[in-house]
């Protein structure tokens, strides 16, 4: 079987690789992925984007990936897209435009429910199996949509949980993110915090970065410990301040108390606080709000994300509270989703 895999994003494919050994040997992947998982069409470092602005300088050459994604889908008996909502829509239309009976699967859907809500009558018409990894996704689609609640691919790739808080706080984790962006605008105030609380610092740097990169993006480092295995690193630490993005979810499953952090482009930012209505903007928070009604860690973002905001919140953190809440969530959850998702590929 062959399957066209448009997975533009590197937790979309930490979320491919447990899909894969769900799947038969035969299954081959063409199209979009990392290359540990086939031969790609395209190098993943190419697509990195952050934000709106960083997207329309790339439009052209997204168009013609997705003119040669499309060409590839007439080989393929069938679809996957996976999250990249900006991208995989509109490949989506167009290969059921150009093959109507082809059949598409989308795993890890757009948001469409936080914003562009008109976007969900065109995915229940123009998907077959949507693949949703949020428990209260699916209340907000037709009662026709052919749309399923999976289970969430981060308890798939989570097998550890805290069971209890440490006494006191002796290790403290700093992700700032996997984007340069990210990173370079959240290190000097992580450095800073690190300086002031003055306990053992870990950095957990992604493992594909260059020295040359860690140097230009990091500066230096000689006060953190470096790791490269988030998930342990987490579950073995007692605190943590982490950039905005699926580390948080991961966090929040493990039960390491946490304090999120985003700084934006201010234009990104002045067009998404316009075009998404939510409350929070943490995965775990948002969830943690459907069903409980309130937060489940502090969220600081742009000008609030301040050293003096960073510690205060360290200090009057509740982080037994946290764990209890984060066990709820974990239960909310139910399950891992790739074995389902690999049943639905493979024909039920």
């Amino acid at each position: 079987m062959k399957i066209l895999v448009s997975a533009l994003e590197h937790s979309a494919n930490v979320h491919l690789k447990s899909l894969k050994k769900e799947l038969r040997d035969d299954v081959e992947f063409i199209g979009i992925f990392d290359s540990n998982l086939g031969k790609p069409i395209v190098d993943l470092r190419s697509l990195a984007i952050m934000g709106f602005v960083d997207a329309l300088k790339k439009l052209r050459f997204f168009f013609k990936l997705a003119d040669e994604m499309v060409e590839l889908s007439q080989d393929a008996d069938k679809v996957l897209l996976m999250d990249s909502s900006g991208f995989n829509l509109p490949l989506a239309k167009k290969i059921k435009k150009k093959y109507p009976n082809k059949e598409i699967i989308y795993y890890i859907l757009p948001q469409a429910w936080a914003w562009k809500k008109k976007r969900i009558p065109v995915l229940a018409r123009t998907i077959d199996h949507l693949a949703s990894i949020l428990p209260f996704e699916p209340s907000y689609y037709p009662k026709d949509a052919p749309i399923e609640y999976v289970g969430h691919p981060i308890l798939d790739q989570i097998k550890i949980c805290k069971s209890e808080v440490s006494p006191e706080v002796k290790n403290i984790v700093f992700m700032p993110g996997s984007r340069k962006g990210e990173i370079t605008k959240l290190m000097p105030l992580f450095k800073e915090v690190q300086k002031r609380l003055n306990l053992n610092a870990v950095l957990i740097i992604p493992e594909h970065f260059t020295q040359e990169e860690v140097a230009s993006l990091y500066g230096d480092i000689t006060a953190f410990s470096i790791s490269h295995k988030p998930h342990e690193t987490l579950y073995e630490a007692d605190f943590a301040f982490i950039c905005s993005g699926t580390a948080t979810l991961e966090a929040s499953l493990i039960g390491i108390p946490f304090i999120l952090t985003y700084i934006a482009k201010p234009l990104d930012y002045f067009i998404a606080s316009r075009l998404v209505k939510l409350n929070y903007l943490g995965l775990g928070n948002i969830m943690f709000e459907k069903y409980r009604g309130k937060a489940l860690h502090p969220e600081f973002i742009q000008d609030d994300v301040t050293v003096e905001n960073l510690i205060n919140a360290y200090k009057n953190y509740n982080r037994e509270e946290f764990l209890q809440n984060a066990k709820s969530l974990r239960t909310y959850l139910k399950n891992g989703s790739s074995k389902r998702v690999a049943e639905i590929i493979e024909g039920d």
